[in-house]
């Protein structure tokens, strides 16, 4: 193994390390889908697809990681998420 390829999979490591937190959305019986929806799209950037399907899973299953990342990148989006109300974790 070379000295490059080494330190290129030391890094990959490393970032995958730094990114295995996830912020998790749980149900309710408050948030409309649209909210919710809306939410995620606003906060998480996620596409309307991406946003109705978390959705969807949150209310069937209870449930649903909708972000991942290091856990100084989730702790704001997280913040966001119940300040609109939702009920979110960073795990």
């Amino acid at each position: 193994m070379s000295t490059i390829e080494k330190i290129q999979e030391e890094v990959l490591v490393e970032e995958l390390v730094g990114l295995n937190n996830e912020i998790v959305l749980y149900n309710d019986d408050v948030n409309t889908f649209d909210h919710v929806i809306d939410t995620l799209i606003r906060v998480c950037d996620h596409e309307a697809l991406q946003a109705e399907q978390c959705a969807l899973l949150v209310h069937y299953k209870g449930q649903c990681a909708v972000k991942t990342g290091s856990y100084d990148e989730l702790k704001p989006q997280c913040s966001a998420l119940l300040d609109a109300g939702l009920s979110a974790e960073i795990q």
